[in-house]
């Protein structure tokens, strides 16, 4: 069924704007008046995944992508719905008007299209895959074949909700340092380029020799003053060497081993990649996914080259016979506490619960590991400017000292 975008007029006379589906325009004008909303512009909006896009939407879907928190919000929305006995054309027709995003709102009625169209809420999800996911989707299939569509929308919304609590909580944690860190930036350049150069200018008419460390300074004060462009150059080429490695193969194995291997990151990014993937695991075993695959799809939300190849081993190794904790400490990536959890798992048959409980382990791991790095991270910053902005005073008084000397 077609789409419509409108500019209209409510009953009070207030400008309102939205979508609509309907047959024709002219079905949409008397839908939309049908419910006290009088038109001034509609047009069709041509908006379908096989379309060729156009400069200016792929531009729109890059700056007006859909959020990961609307995906939340709309997940749970539509389980409370689908619980309550709403069918499902009709529980999805019930969320367009609440969603703020118009590109989710275009994305939901041709879900809802589709649907009506005689394919699954899987199939026309799976039409979007940058916004949904392949753990989404097959989360929503298991749901659907084992009718119990309702429960796995329900997981889905914890599992999303848990996901975007966690990253919140990393960003809050790290938002003061960095801002920090960006002041602290801000203001050494000001005082290299700006109050430095007219300080040391006083030093330029007189006749003596002056300290090594004030002509250290005053050769970084000129240079920033003269060349700070190029440092913009250089930072602007150093992220985008690194993403254009990325997209290599060999690139992004080097990276992802290096990032394994630094002594802080390296333990963090392991006890995140095990948290997602305990959680998500334990997810799709739950709502009847096999185990094989199971960890075809968590290997693609890894988020790490080698802890995906791990899995991908690990899964080769289930696939065989063998246990998934054994499997999985071949590859020696994973902590050994989680390992031990899962053959307790496995052993118990409650393997499903225990990669819940991992899950947890690692995600407080992770919140007390970034709480206690920002602690130590702000006095380290803090001395960090001050021996800096030390250094500056002492090189601009020495010279000022041995002027005295001389005159005494």
């Amino acid at each position: 069924m077609p789409v419509y975008e409108y500019t209209a007029l409510d009953i009070n006379g207030k400008t309102v704007s939205g979508i609509i589906d309907a047959e024709s325009s002219p079905s949409a004008r008397l839908k939309l008046r049908s419910s006290q909303i009088f038109p001034v512009t509609i047009k069709e909006v041509f908006d379908t995944p096989t379309k060729k896009k156009s400069v200016f939407s792929s531009l729109e879907s890059l700056f007006a992508r859909v959020r990961s928190s609307e995906i939340s919000i709309m997940t749970r929305q539509l389980a409370t719905l689908v619980s309550a006995g709403f069918p499902l054309v009709s529980a999805i027709d019930a969320l367009i008007p609440q969603t703020k995003s118009q590109i989710f709102k275009k994305n939901l009625t041709q879900i809802k299209d589709s649907i009506v169209g005689g394919n699954s809420l899987a199939d026309a999800l799976s039409q979007y895959p940058e916004i949904f996911s392949s753990l989404y989707v097959n989360m929503v299939r298991a749901g659907e074949s084992s009718g119990t569509l309702e429960i796995v929308l329900d997981r889905l919304a914890d599992l999303t909700e848990k996901q975007q609590a966690l990253k919140n909580r990393i960003k809050s944690a790290l938002a003061y340092p960095i801002l920090m860190s960006l002041v602290g930036t801000v203001v050494l350049f000001i005082l290299m380029t700006v109050i430095v150069p007219s300080i040391t200018s006083i030093f330029a008419d007189m006749n003596q020799a002056l300290p090594a460390p004030t002509l250290f300074l005053i050769r970084v004060s000129e240079f920033f003053k003269s060349y700070w462009w190029m440092l913009l150059f250089l930072i602007a080429g150093l992220i985008l060497s690194i993403r254009l490695i990325r997209k290599t193969t060999k690139g992004r194995h080097f990276l992802d081993k290096t990032t394994l291997l630094l002594p802080i990151v390296g333990p963090l990014a392991k006890k995140l990649a095990v948290n997602r993937l305990a959680r998500t695991l334990g997810s799709l075993l739950e709502n009847g996914v096999t185990m094989l695959s199971a960890l075809e799809i968590v290997k693609n939300i890894a988020g790490n080259v080698l802890i995906a190849e791990a899995v991908e081993q690990a899964s080769i190794g289930v696939g065989k016979g063998q246990g998934l904790g054994n499997a999985l400490w071949e590859s020696g990536i994973f902590p050994n506490l989680s390992i031990q959890m899962i053959q307790v798992g496995e052993q118990s048959g409650e393997l499903e619960a225990m990669l819940k409980k991992i899950a947890d382990v690692y995600e407080n791991e992770v919140e007390s590991s970034i709480m206690s790095m920002t602690a130590m991270l702000e006095p380290v910053m803090i001395l960090v400017m001050g021996v800096i902005v030390g250094l500056i005073v002492l090189s601009i008084c020495l010279p000022i000292f041995e002027m005295n000397q001389l005159v005494m």
